[in-house]
């Protein structure tokens, strides 16, 4: 599976839009208000947002799924930005994972103790 160029693109630019609002004026930018709440609020954010896609593909319509996704894809780029997470790391891993069976791939981690 390759990744759609535009895709990549809109997210890339997204997360270019994302970082500029560090340090900004959380009055007038909501990243720049979750920036300043810190990781754990952006956490509980994503985490709302996932649960909200989850309940929109059971109970709700397609273009509600869409638009759920949209929130959740930007609230992980927050929190890839909070952590200094680039989105070209996450491609590459993406990348290496191109042609590996899920069952495979999960079986290559290293086991917890």
């Amino acid at each position: 599976m390759t990744t759609h160029p535009s895709f990549r693109h809109v997210l890339d630019e997204l997360y270019q839009v994302i970082e500029s609002r560090k340090g900004g004026n959380p009055r007038e930018s909501h990243t720049a208000k979750l920036f300043k709440k810190g990781r754990n609020k952006i956490c509980k954010k994503f985490g709302e947002e996932a649960v909200e896609v989850v309940i929109a593909a059971l109970a709700e319509t397609r273009k509600d799924v869409i638009s759920e996704s949209s929130d959740t894809l930007y609230h992980l780029l927050v929190l890839w930005a909070e952590m200094g997470i680039k989105p070209e790391e996450v491609w590459t891993e993406l990348q290496s994972r191109v042609g590996t069976s899920g069952i495979q791939e999960k079986n290559s981690r290293p086991t917890e103790d």
